[in-house]
């Protein structure tokens, strides 16, 4: 007889445990303010319209705000009674193999999600939730896209300890029962507790072999200083071009039909929005290594704490822009499955490990989610990929006939082959690198177009799943390309079979 899906191996089912009484208000409150403001608004209006009997005067009608008064009691217990439903319905089970989240009391949602194929989780702190010390945790499922499992609200150390367990069993440390007496005593098995998130501790005793991985300590590789980022947003293009063409639309009114500062209100509105975005986003940001990882945290207003599993990275793009070249500034960006995807809330931010940072904090960002390189000088080989031109440490670079197609970035671009992954270079005002390990591989495509042809070169394009990371070997001599292509091709399928990175902390 087959153990079910919410029970683990030794038979015992896993206590449901309900969400924060709280939740539905942290989720519904805008909703609750703006209903009370616009019944308050027209309930005062109508009780205290009229004209009194001196001239001037308004006229309160005492008796007729008695009703609204009581209808608006009845409306907010109904509102009461509503979260209170919302709460009661909604309950999580964690197990060996499986998330279940039920949710809804008329229309019921259930919803699983597999461990194994849980990509990273996210803790989100609204700023209302951080007011009553609530967090969000939040699933990226490989091809769940937008629609990734939320957990939404508990305290903030249950989601901690939460985390923890769901990336240990996701790595594939084989959980162990919990002591005896670890369990409170409550309701059946399978019912949800009486008293709320946390209430029965059976499920997030700590297992055997994962005890060490939430007692960890975190390791701050990189931080981000305020000044920095301000400055990489003020220096990025877009900003620039963006304030370039308001002053110069500025100076056209005011040469031509003069300056009216309440036309550029909207560009410059757009244009806050997306450096408070960023701002938001960036500030106070810290990446941090522990055993489950690489975990991020960022946010102003709205804190969020992020872990990437090395072993779920599927591509690594290493980006320095013109203008922050002077000062050795650099971005980090990957691609993980069901967090790049086009219908992904925040899929831009969530996928950046590293917004603005020296070469040692890249390097080292790079030694959490590459923790091995497949070379033995990997300082001096990152930085020819990184900052290099040329065909040394290993790069093979675009033939010299290609300088009219490109005729600045033909000795930059280029490939080198690792014992475990393929890196190429491009673009020389915006330089990129792009990371693939061998075994992320999911797919190779030899292109050409009909300058291409012309000239004999090809391009070779890396499939990977959906992000910010499209890597592609540009304009390579065709037999190079040829040859790439079939070695790559067998590369990716011996790697894949040798190594099993979604399990990176099995024990032997």
């Amino acid at each position: 007889m087959s153990v079910p899906a919410s029970e683990p191996a030794n038979g015992h089912a896993e206590p449901w445990q309900r969400v924060h009484p709280v939740s539905p208000l942290v989720r519904g409150w805008l909703a609750v303010v703006a209903i009370a403001f616009v019944y308050g608004q027209n309930t005062l209006s109508s009780s205290f319209g009229g004209e009194g009997p001196y001239p001037g005067e308004e006229f309160v009608d005492g008796g007729s705000l008695l009703v609204p008064v009581l209808i608006g009691s009845g409306i907010l217990v109904l509102i009461l009674l509503g979260f209170l439903g919302s709460w009661w319905f909604t309950k999580y089970q964690i197990t060996d193999r499986h998330v279940n989240v039920n949710s809804g009391m008329i229309f019921r949602q259930q919803r699983q999600a597999r461990i194994d194929r849980v990509q990273s989780i996210d803790i989100a702190q609204p700023l209302v939730a951080r007011i009553f010390g609530l967090a969000e945790l939040r699933f990226d499922v490989a091809d769940s896209g937008s629609a990734a499992m939320s957990l939404s609200y508990i305290k903030l150390s249950e989601a901690h300890q939460l985390r923890n367990t769901i990336l240990a069993r996701a790595a594939g440390l084989k959980a162990a029962e919990a002591p005896q007496q670890s369990r409170t005593p409550g309701p059946e098995q399978g019912e949800p507790s009486e008293h709320g998130a946390g209430a029965d501790r059976g499920v997030h005793a700590p297992d055997s072999a994962a005890a060490q991985l939430q007692a960890a300590s975190e390791y701050v590789v990189a931080t981000v200083p305020v000044g920095r980022l301000v400055g990489s947003l003020l220096l990025r293009p877009v900003t620039m071009f963006v304030v370039l063409g308001l002053a110069g639309l500025a100076y056209s009114m005011s040469a031509f039909d003069g300056f009216n500062p309440v036309y550029l209100i909207p560009a410059f509105l757009g244009l806050g929005g997306v450096l408070w975005n960023h701002i938001n986003t960036g500030y106070n940001f810290k990446a941090a290594t522990s055993a489950d990882g690489l975990r991020l945290s960022y946010g102003l207003l709205d804190t969020r704490h992020q872990t990437v599993p090395p072993g779920r990275v599927q591509a690594i793009k290493v980006s320095a822009p013109f203008f922050w070249r002077r000062f050795g500034w650099y971005k980090v960006a990957v691609n993980v499955a069901g967090v790049g995807g086009a219908g992904a809330e925040d899929s831009a931010e969530r996928s950046v490990l590293l917004p603005v940072g020296t070469y040692e904090d890249v390097l080292a960002v790079l030694s959490v989610v590459l923790p091995d390189p497949g070379t033995p000088a990997a300082r001096e080989f990152f930085a020819a990929a990184i900052n290099g031109s040329g065909d040394g440490h290993g790069f093979i670079v675009s033939p010299r006939r290609v300088r009219p197609l490109s005729p600045l970035a033909h000795r930059r671009q280029g490939y080198a082959v690792t014992d475990t992954a393929l890196v190429a270079r491009s673009g020389a005002f915006h330089r990129t690198t792009a990371i693939v390990p061998h075994e992320r591989t999911q797919g190779i495509r030899l292109y050409q177009g009909p300058l291409a042809r012309r000239f004999g070169v090809a391009e070779l394009q890396l499939a990977t799943i959906a992000g910010p990371v499209a890597p592609v070997v540009h304009q390579m001599d065709l037999d190079e390309a040829r040859a790439l292509f079939l070695a790559q091709s067998d590369r990716a399928a011996v790697a894949r079979k040798k190594k099993d990175t979604n399990h990176w902390l099995e024990e032997a």
